[in-house]
This record gives C-alpha cells, sequence and structure tokens, in this order.
C-alpha cells in the first residue's frame, strides 16, 4: 500500500506549508498536461489523495496511526480529490492555493461520492466467540431518499442553473493586497459547487438525497474469533452520492471476561484444588470445561503450580474450526486445616516416616507447617 509521506517526497513531521510546496513541485511533474507517461495520470491522482489527507488534521492523525485502512474504517471517504477528473495545472494551483498558498479546493460535488464506512462496537460471551453465533444488531445508516430518488428535489420539480455561477460551480474573486490584487477561484456560494440550485427541496430529506433509517441485520459471528476481530459486512455502510458506491459496515467484536476461564490464544486456563492426598497418590476428578463436565486424571506426586491439560476443548482456530486448543489446569494444593485427632495423627505418622529421607520438596515444608501449627 502506498506511502503518502514517500509519494510527496517528505518526512512524516513536515509542516502543512512543506506539504504544499512539496505538493506543487510534483503536480508540476506528473499533470497530465505535461507528463505524457502512461503512468503520470494515476501517479496525479495519489498526489491528489496524499495532499488531502495530509492536509487535514484529522485525517492525517488517522492516517499516521491505522494507515490508509484505518481511514476507511473511521468513515472517511478514500477517493481521492482528483478521482472525478481534473482541470488545467493553473486551475488546480488557483483553487487549491488561491494565490496565497491556503486551501480553498473541494472535489467536484456532482462526481460520484462513496458513502461512508461505519463501524459497529459488539460485545459477545466466550461461549459465543468458542461455537460461532448469529446476532441480531440495529444499525443507522444512511439510504437514498425514496421520496425524491436522491435527486433532493421535491417531486415534480428539478433544479434550476445557478444563477450567480452561471451553472460552472465557480466564481472569481479579486483579493487587494499590498502586493498587487490576485484573482482567486472559489466555490460557488450559492450552489456549494454543483452548478444547479435546487429552490425546492424534498421535504422528506430537506435536499440532501439521504435519510438516516434504522435496519436490523443478522451478523454471522465464526467460532475462535477474540477481542479485535472485524467482520465486514458489504453494502450496510452510508449510501453514496450521486451514483457513488454505498459504504460498508465493520463490526468489531469484543469478548467479555469469563468467571471461570482465561484465554490465551486458542488454549483455556482455569484452576484446580486438590488436597494433600489427591497430590500424593492421585486421583481422577471432575472438571468444568467450555464443553460441559469432563474427567481429569491426576497423576500421583503431582506439585503445586504445575499444568495438567485436556486436549481439544479450547478454543477453534479461526476458520478451522475442526482444529481447536487445549484446556490447561493449573494445580493448587490446599494445605488441609483444622485436622481432627485422627487426621493429625495420620499425617505426624506420615512426618515420621519421611523424616529421614531427602525432603522431595515443598510437600514436606508445607506438612511440617500443618503439624507445628
Amino acid at each position: 500500500m502506498s506511502d503518502f509521506y514517500e509519494i510527496l517526497g517528505i518526512e512524516r513531521n513536515a509542516t502543512k506549508d512543506e506539504i504544499k510546496a512539496a505538493f506543487r513541485k510534483k503536480a508540476r511533474q506528473y499533470h497530465p498536461d505535461v507528463n505524457k507517461a502512461p503512468d503520470a495520470e494515476a501517479k496525479f491522482k495519489e498526489l491528489g489523495k496524499a495532499y488531502e489527507t495530509l492536509m487535514d488534521d484529522n485525517k492525517r492523525a488517522t492516517y499516521d496511526r491505522y494507515g490508509e485502512d484505518g481511514l476507511r474504517d473511521a468513515g472517511f471517504s478514500t477517493s481521492g480529490p482528483f478521482d472525478g477528473g481534473f482541470g488545467s495545472l493553473n486551475e488546480i494551483f488557483e483553487s487549491i492555493f488561491g494565490g496565497f498558498g491556503f486551501s480553498n479546493y473541494t472535489q467536484d460535488p456532482n462526481a460520484p461520492q462513496d458513502g461512508e464506512n461505519l463501524r459497529l462496537n459488539l460485545q459477545i460471551e466466550l461461549e459465543e466467540a468458542v461455537f460461532g453465533v448469529k446476532k441480531e444488531i440495529k444499525i443507522s445508516h444512511m439510504e437514498l431518499c425514496d421520496e425524491c430518488g436522491g435527486t433532493g428535489a421535491e417531486k415534480g420539480t428539478k433544479a434550476e442553473t445557478c444563477p450567480v455561477c452561471g451553472g460552472t460551480g465557480k466564481v472569481q474573486q479579486v483579493i487587494d493586497t499590498p502586493l498587487g490584487s490576485f484573482r482567486q477561484i472559489a466555490t460557488c456560494p450559492k450552489c456549494l459547487g454543483k452548478g444547479q440550485y435546487n429552490s425546492h427541496p424534498c421535504k422528506k430529506c430537506h435536499g440532501e438525497g439521504r435519510v438516516e433509517t434504522e435496519r436490523t441485520l443478522r451478523v454471522n459471528i465464526p467460532a475462535g474469533v477474540d477481542s479485535g476481530s472485524r467482520i465486514g459486512l458489504a453494502g450496510e455502510g452510508n449510501c453514496g452520492k450521486n451514483g457513488g458506491r454505498t459504504g460498508d459496515l465493520i463490526v468489531v467484536l469484543s469478548v467479555k471476561e469469563h468467571k471461570e476461564f482465561k484465554r490465551r490464544g486458542t488454549d483455556l486456563f482455569s484452576t484446580v484444588n486438590l488436597s494433600f492426598p489427591q497430590a500424593a497418590i492421585g486421583d481422577t476428578i471432575e472438571v468444568n470445561t467450555i464443553d460441559g463436565k469432563k474427567e481429569l486424571v491426576i497423576p500421583q506426586g503431582i506439585q503445586n503450580e504445575e499444568i495438567l491439560q485436556i486436549k481439544g476443548v479450547g478454543v477453534p482456530v479461526l476458520g478451522n474450526p475442526n482444529k481447536r486448543g487445549n484446556h490447561k489446569f493449573i494445580v493448587k494444593i490446599q494445605t488441609p486445616q483444622n485436622l481432627n485427632t485422627e487426621e493429625k495423627q495420620l499425617y505426624k505418622k506420615l512426618f515420621e516416616i519421611n523424616r529421614n529421607k531427602k525432603p522431595a520438596s515443598k510437600f514436606i515444608d508445607k506438612m511440617k507447617n500443618v503439624l507445628h501449627n
């Protein structure tokens, strides 16, 4: 994917004046009126997209952090200012720099404009992330006005040629400065650059051509998703203008914390509490997994903090639900408390038997602590 800073030939900390100067230089080099190379037009359009993004503080901040995909996810249009065509080099410089180096350029309002992408944050349970689920969601997005068909004009009427700009969408202004008079081309304030003026706007959409509508959609969430996973619903964003494509809806998932299980990748973790006898001689116990109750074999001599596992009952690999991770159990050996007389005698006898052996470890130390309390 193209780097906007490389396209303009500037550093990432470039000022707006440096961005303008770089664009002016590159535009002279690649404008199709000057450069007849086959790729000149494509490079000139890339220049326009880079310039427009980096001159807008909000777009630039989003681009610096997330790149061009981040602009799309945030709802910014990713089409460049020259995607719908461009005029002469002098006209571009006048419209963008206005003779003073400040931007007064706007995209042709009559050119097709893509609809904005929308983002919806959706929280799901761990079980839903593991096994997949279908969810109903409600969204509000812009749809083509069914009253006027997107024209913005009331039925039975049509737009008229703008009386201010004569249909060009632009007006000329002469600005007097101590350095002399400068001619500037600006967007017509009456028709906002469209060249036509709608004196009878549609009452439903107020001349916008789009109306906000709430819809209920079903989202298919596959098994194995995690927090940060994204699901794209094509054509469910805002509708475009002037025949532009409809944007997409991006559903961003977050998985709630589970009261018992922790997730790391495709593995699930939980703790299992064992008594001294269970740890010493082994046992078979029933444990909870995401699939329900399962039997877990405890080998004799298990130590505190060791990990046992049941394979294939973890989280599925996204896109391959038949391949699953494991459920791992962290062993916690519980020190017995409030021993009765018989129990205390048994532990003392066990302690005497093991007195002359090399300490196998923390097990004997824990025994001492128990018996001396």
